[in-house]
């Protein structure tokens, strides 16, 4: 035995959750982080006012009650969550809104003709999305153990991925949902991989909602560490790790990094044919964020979407495509996709006074330079005008500061790679076990493995559970729930 069983590089959910998955299974772990704050994706701090708590990156968890990980790890008993009753909404000309609301038959009910459509859309994936995940969150060159939902859901995608996307829709505002869910992705609509990535979204929005971790999503990152301390392991932040050989021997080293990163930390040890592979892994498009705050709410033109968690700024389905198709072709788009959160909404704690918190990003070229808080600011405006009348303060990132803040940003990609079909099924790699390296004892759990972007915990619990198969001949899944 070495004086460490597990070393792992990278302090985001998918490093911790590696960590802790290892630490459950009575390994000794230690974790090194760059950064001087652990969380990564999920951090949280006050970056314009003294007492406006706001996200880093991530802050609205749609992943948070659907990912096996986190249900495993028994995530809503150690973190204190609000689920809006609005999932998101997508503002629309005329000061209309479409709104998908946690409970599907009152958003089949608003939606009045296509009602019936997005019931059958995306009842059958919201009623199964346990046997979902199952699919969607692994890798997919493995056969699903649920087949006929996997089925479903591939023949929900090519119908959404098709120019015949607004055949099953009469109005207009189904397919702005979708529109805004399938932007996340940050591709061109429409695309397999975006639509796929949106009928997902769309349909956690029904099954468990898209909750707000009440204090702000680093509360999701301290119950991870506190659970992997609780255990044994050992945290060590400001360590930058730049080869293999600064770490302590180990018989397992899982780095949350990028392919990009992992070439340059492994060096020489990594074949040659494997690094030709990772080298060709692109790398998408990025975000550029504003996070303001604000003396009242935000004063929307449609009254019904300030109760919305989440706000997709794009407008109709052609609007939203048109502008992510710019930003593909590497323009920034004139009415660029802006996506909203408002967590103070639903929880006080992240203003002071009745004031509140905005998270924001718009889409960008990567490697962006350009201060996105004017074209955010004016994008908002154009849905709630009076807006800069409520700004107290903002704090803003280009896509450039980004991947300067987290390098596993690059060009401002959070997503950790492009989100395309092919790269969702080699990410980064083709094989039934991508989070294996060639290289002795190492492995990859970053977003840019499966199943991709998100804070899930699944990249790291992947890994985790691959090397202690095969490192320590452990093939049964520690157990990560809360001890009682």
């Amino acid at each position: 035995m070495t004086a460490t069983d597990v070393v792992v590089v990278g302090a985001g959910p998918n490093g911790l959750a590696a960590a802790v998955t290892a630490a459950r299974a009575g390994l000794r772990v230690e974790l090194f982080e760059l950064d001087e704050h652990i969380g990564g994706g999920a951090r949280s701090a006050e970056l314009t006012l003294p007492g406006f708590v706001h996200d880093v990156c991530s802050a609205v968890h749609p992943m948070a009650f659907a990912s096996p990980f986190f249900r495993a790890f028994e995530l809503e008993r150690r973190v204190e969550f609000v689920t809006p009753e609005i999932s998101y909404a997508q503002p629309l000309a005329g000061g209309r809104a479409a709104l998908a609301y946690h409970d599907l038959e009152r958003t089949a009910e608003a939606l009045g003709p296509d009602g019936a459509a997005w019931t059958a859309l995306l009842g059958p994936l919201s009623r199964r999305m346990d046997e979902l995940m199952e699919f969607t969150g692994n890798a997919l060159l493995r056969l699903p153990r649920h087949p006929l939902v996997a089925l479903g859901f591939g023949m929900r995608v090519l119908d959404q991925g098709s120019p015949l996307w607004n055949t099953r829709f009469r109005g207009d505002a189904a397919p702005a949902l979708l529109a805004g869910t399938a932007a996340h992705a940050i591709g061109r609509m429409p695309g397999l991989a975006t639509s796929g990535a949106g009928l997902l979204l769309a349909a956690q929005a029904h099954a468990r909602g898209w909750p707000i971790p009440v204090g702000g999503t680093q509360r999701i990152a301290d119950a991870l560490a506190a659970d992997l301390l609780a255990h044994g392991g050992r945290i060590t932040t400001g360590r930058h790790i730049r080869s293999l050989a600064e770490l302590p021997r180990a018989s397992a080293v899982i780095l949350d990094v990028t392919p990009r990163a992992f070439l340059s930390i492994a060096g020489d040890a990594v074949p040659a044919r494997y690094a030709a592979a990772l080298r060709r892994f692109r790398y998408g498009n990025a975000v550029a964020k504003v996070d303001f705050a604000l003396s009242g709410a935000v004063p929307w033109a449609n009254a019904e979407t300030a109760r919305a968690g989440t706000v997709h700024l794009g407008g109709s389905r052609a609007q939203t495509a048109a502008a992510e198709a710019q930003v593909a072709a590497g323009r920034h788009a004139e009415h660029p996709f802006v996506l909203v959160a408002q967590p103070s909404t639903v929880d006080s704690s992240r203003a002071p006074n009745g004031q509140h918190a905005l998270w924001s990003y718009a889409h960008v070229p990567a490697g962006s330079t350009i201060d996105p808080t004017e074209a955010v600011t004016a994008r908002i405006e154009e849905f709630a005008p009076g807006f800069r009348d409520v700004v107290l303060a903002s704090s803003a990132r280009s896509a450039v500061e980004l991947e300067e803040h987290n390098p596993n940003y690059i060009g401002g990609d959070i997503a950790g790679g492009a989100v395309t079909l092919g790269q969702l099924l080699r990410r980064p790699v083709a094989r039934r076990d991508p989070w294996r390296t060639p290289v002795e004892g190492v492995y990859l759990c970053s977003s840019s493995t499966p199943p991709g972007p998100g804070v899930h915990g699944l990249g790291g619990w992947h890994a985790a559970r691959s090397a202690l198969r095969h490192e320590f001949g452990i093939r049964t899944a520690p157990r990560l729930g809360v001890d009682d």
